[in-house]
């Protein structure tokens, strides 16, 4: 049984978790298969929302790095400066990496960067003009098609689904951290 090619040109499932979870009970009774119909419709969703994101970004003409690079910045608040310590820390990327994005946005016009005033080596990131209109358009059609493709659920399922998601989050994290 073949299954039918999504609009990302990936192969959609051919058969649903609950029907993997079976197939592996009937195979290997005593298996563990209590998390299939959890963690394997999060992994197709986050691929299905990151093929959509990835279109979305190509619309806006930005690539990944880079507006998360400007989201963190433009999300500081005036004046959209933020120290290249505080960008790591706050997107989750090495400095190295941090340095890397600065470095490629400064070429592109969209950020600048100035010597810090709390020590030699403090480097402040500001968004340029071009920069700010670029995240401002990005942002809008990034999160205007997520807002999109969960619309589907209610205020009441969405806050559901939120709460459901932290406490899941936090448990992963801490089982992970403490196990892993």
């Amino acid at each position: 049984m073949a299954g039918t090619v999504a609009a990302s040109g990936r192969p959609e499932p051919v058969h649903s978790p609950a029907e993997i979870a079976a197939a592996w009970r009937r195979e290997r009774p005593g298996t563990p298969t209590g998390s299939i119909e959890i963690v394997t419709p999060i992994w197709w969703l986050g691929q299905l929302f990151a093929d959509d994101r990835g279109r979305a970004l190509r619309e806006a003409g930005i690539d990944a790095a880079t507006l998360d690079l400007l989201s963190v910045i433009r999300r500081s608040g005036r004046p959209y400066t933020l120290t290249t310590r505080e960008l790591a820390r706050r997107t989750l990327v090495t400095a190295g990496a941090i340095s890397q994005r600065v470095a490629r946005a400064e070429r592109e016009g969209l950020v600048r960067r100035a010597p810090g005033t709390t020590g030699r080596r403090t480097v402040l990131v500001s968004l340029t003009d071009e920069g700010h209109a670029l995240i401002e358009r990005s942002v809008d059609t990034v999160l205007g098609r997520e807002a999109l493709l969960v619309g589907g659920l209610s205020a009441d399922e969405r806050a559901s689904l939120i709460a459901l998601l932290d406490k899941l989050m936090a448990d992963v994290r801490r089982r992970t951290v403490h196990e892993g």
